[in-house]
């Protein structure tokens, strides 16, 4: 993991959260009572949202991509998600980001219905360019934010994290995934990664398992099925999260 105490001398104090579902989003709204920002930092006409206020000692705001304005469905992905990424930074100079959301899992390693995961690292799978040097340019890796307080006192499971635009899993894509060395799987997290490292804000990385993506279920319907139970999950452990991060430093997660 990359270290995690360079970006500010202060205990932290602004933290955005970018959350691409509403769903996702919702429990976290409603745990730590934000506001939606009726005045948005955001150029107008995008949909993104902003979701602020004040917890114990620390600025929390959740960014959530809003819905397509033609389609009316969350907008997804890592082209949303790393253009909410870059303005949130731009405007609201957070000292930390954290991506949370659902995610795929692997039984192959380890992970099932209901587990949490704090990435230690993140990259691409389907971002296939396979010519010297481009090839890694596509991978895309990049280290998470070091935590190992936070890891060893929340006791969440840790793994890689590999990123791509689809929810199902192509053959290339599975190869991908194994070549990444990943143990969960989602549409946002490598391409938050790469906003965050080229604007310096450290990141972490919290995923709640809705689905085996090597299971027999369909993943789609298994998605559908849990999203509710694991999204209450992912909740608790990003309210646990933050509870950690309160009047601590940087170098002390």
């Amino acid at each position: 993991m990359a270290p995690c105490g360079e970006k500010s001398e202060g205990a932290i104090s602004s933290i955005v959260i970018i959350i691409a579902m509403q769903t996702e989003a919702m429990p976290l709204v409603n745990k730590f009572e934000l506001k939606e920002d009726l005045e948005s930092p955001f150029p107008k006409g995008v949909p993104w949202v902003r979701y602020h206020g004040t917890y114990k000692d620390l600025h929390i705001n959740i960014i959530w991509p809003g819905k397509d304005l033609a389609l009316g469905v969350d907008n997804v992905g890592t082209v949303s998600s790393s253009l909410v990424t870059y303005a949130a930074i731009q405007a609201l100079k957070p000292d930390l980001i954290i991506n949370a959301g659902t995610a795929g899992g692997l039984k192959a390693k380890g992970a099932s219905v209901g587990d949490v995961y704090l990435a230690s690292e993140v990259a691409f799978h389907d971002r296939r360019i396979p010519i010297p040097v481009f090839d890694l340019y596509g991978v895309g890796l990049r280290q998470a934010c070091s935590t190992p307080n936070l890891l060893k006192e929340l006791n969440l499971k840790t793994g890689k994290l590999s990123t791509g635009d689809s929810l199902d899993m192509t053959p290339q894509d599975e190869s991908s995934i194994i070549a990444n060395d990943a143990t969960v799987k989602d549409m946002e997290g490598a391409a938050v990664a790469y906003v965050a490292d080229l604007l310096k804000v450290p990141a972490i990385f919290v995923k709640a398992v809705t689905d085996i993506i090597d299971g027999d279920k369909p993943t789609s319907e298994e998605f559908m099925q849990n999203l509710i139970a694991v999204t209450k999950a992912l909740g608790e452990a990003v309210t646990r999260v933050i509870d950690f991060i309160s009047e601590k430093h940087h170098s002390e997660l």
